[in-house]
C-alpha cells in the first residue's frame, strides 16, 4: 500500500487557503472527514494494478485516500480552478502518483485518459452526477468498477426494482450494464455545508456480457419515452418509438405503464426498434 507523506494540512486547512467555500453552482458539498473518505474507497475493493479516476475532488480528502491505496495511478478530474490549485499541492507532496486534470468530467473520455484496468470512484457533484453515470453505463464494460456517491434519492433508483415508486430510466440502464448495489448511506451532517437530504454510495460491478452499442443506444431511446410520460399507457408513451405495433411485435400489453416492465422487457422491445417490421 502507497503511504501518505507526514505533515499534510487538515482538509480544513486546505478549505481555508484555497478559499474553497462551496458553491451552490457546482453542486458542492466536502467531504471533510478523511476516516469516511478511506471507508470508501476501501469499498472499491482490491485496487492494485488499477488506474482510477475521481471527479469532483474538491479539497482532496477522497483524493488523499485514493493516493494512499494500491492503486496503479489517481487521476482526478476538476473544474473548479480552487480545487485544482489544491489538488496541485497534494499531487507535489505524492510525486507520479496523482494527475489532476483540470477542466469539465463531460468533456473527458475516461477510457482515453488512463489505461486498462480502469476504475472511477468518487464523490460526485449533485448537479453533474446523473448525465455523468449514463455516459460511463454507455461503456461500462471499460471499468474494473464504479463507486460513486448520489444523494439518496438518485442512489435509490438505480438499485430499484420494476413496480416501485423509484423504478425509471437510470434503474433499467444502470442494471442492464452492472450488479449495483447500496453499499454505504450518509447523513447530512458529515458534508460542509450540510446539503438538504441524504447521501448514499453505490457499488456498480460491470457484467461479463455488455450491449452493443446501438443496442444501449435504443434502450436509451425507449426508457426515455416509456418514463418521460410515466402515467400513461405504454401504447401512448411509446408512439415515438413504434407504440402499439412494437408492443403487439414484442407480446407486451399496450395497457401497462413503463415501470412495470422488467429490465429484459426493455431490451426485447429496444431489439425491435432496431429491426424493419
Amino acid at each position: 500500500m502507497s503511504v501518505l507523506p507526514e505533515g499534510l494540512p487538515s482538509l480544513r486547512a486546505v478549505v481555508e487557503r484555497h478559499g474553497l467555500a462551496a458553491r451552490k453552482s457546482l453542486g458542492q458539498h466536502f467531504l471533510l472527514d478523511q476516516a469516511i473518505c478511506d471507508r470508501i474507497v476501501r469499498l472499491a475493493g482490491d485496487l492494485s494494478g488499477v488506474h482510477v479516476v475521481e471527479v469532483g475532488p474538491g479539497p482532496g480528502g477522497l483524493t488523499r485516500a485514493l493516493v494512499g491505496s494500491d492503486a496503479a495511478s489517481v487521476s482526478a478530474i476538476e473544474l473548479d480552478a480552487r480545487a485544482v490549485a489544491a489538488c496541485e499541492d497534494l499531487a507535489a507532496a505524492v510525486p507520479g502518483r496523482l494527475v489532476v486534470v483540470a477542466g469539465d468530467a463531460l468533456r473527458v473520455r475516461v477510457p482515453d485518459l488512463v489505461a486498462s484496468p480502469r476504475a472511477i470512484v468518487a464523490n460526485l457533484p449533485y448537479n453533474a452526477g446523473t448525465p455523468l453515470l449514463v455516459r460511463w453505463l454507455a461503456e461500462a464494460g471499460c471499468y474494473r468498477c464504479m463507486v460513486l456517491m448520489f444523494q439518496l434519492e438518485v442512489a435509490a433508483r438505480l438499485v430499484a426494482a420494476p413496480d416501485s415508486a423509484a423504478y425509471g430510466r437510470l434503474s433499467v440502464l444502470t442494471q442492464l450494464v452492472c450488479e449495483a448495489s447500496i453499499v454505504m448511506r450518509l447523513p447530512a451532517s458529515v458534508f460542509s455545508p450540510p446539503p438538504k437530504v441524504e447521501s448514499a454510495v453505490v457499488r456498480l460491478v460491470p457484467r461479463p456480457e455488455q450491449p452493443r452499442a446501438a443496442l444501449f443506444a435504443a434502450i436509451e431511446r425507449v426508457t426515455a419515452a416509456a418514463f418521460g410520460q410515466r402515467r400513461k399507457m405504454l401504447r401512448v408513451a411509446l408512439k415515438s418509438v413504434g407504440g402499439a405495433d412494437l408492443l403487439e411485435r414484442a407480446g407486451i400489453d399496450g395497457t401497462r405503464r413503463g415501470e412495470t416492465l422488467s429490465v429484459a422487457e426493455f431490451v426485447a422491445l429496444a431489439e425491435l426498434t432496431l429491426r424493419p417490421a
